[in-house]
């Protein structure tokens, strides 16, 4: 035999689901701000002002719902369309990541090849030849990058 909770115990935890609805309304707003504005200068705290919440309950609610950090979302948005520009092969590396919102060559490079799993101008080079003829649609899904996937090793095993 289950007990049932008292009324005062379920009143209780309705002020708390309805916040959390609340929350993951928001989080979902910082989503798709980041989805529209990934080539803007972001940062957490000016997503969390957006939202009126500190930057790390925003980082630790996003974390929990998405998987992820806002940052880490953030660049992979990035270089998700970093893959498209390279692909399409008109633009340097250079040119791509300030097109994509990074401000550093470095960074951009080290992100790239931690998410795609070789360098930015090895992927420009490749990857033109693997989606030749291949709708962008498709090209887009099956180049997808995949955050906490290993990146290949360069050397043989």
């Amino acid at each position: 035999m289950t007990s049932r909770p008292s009324p005062e115990r379920r009143e209780q935890g309705r002020p708390r689901a309805a916040q959390h609805l609340r929350d993951l309304a928001l989080l979902r707003r910082v989503r798709d701000r980041i989805d529209r504005e990934y080539a803007r200068p972001l940062d957490v705290e000016a997503l969390a002002r957006g939202v009126h919440m500190s930057a790390g309950h925003l980082s630790r609610e996003f974390r929990l719902a998405y998987g992820e950090s806002p940052y880490a979302y953030l660049m992979t948005r990035r270089i998700e369309r970093a893959m498209a520009l390279l692909r399409r092969g008109d633009l340097s590396v250079t040119e791509v990541c300030f097109e994509v919102g990074c401000s550093s060559l470095g960074t951009f490079s080290s992100r790239f090849t931690e998410l795609v799993g070789m360098p930015p101008s090895t992927y420009r080079q490749q990857a033109a030849r693997a989606t030749a003829g291949m709708p962008s649609c498709v090209a887009k899904q099956v180049t997808r990058p995949v955050r906490n996937r290993k990146a290949r090793s360069s050397s043989p095993a």
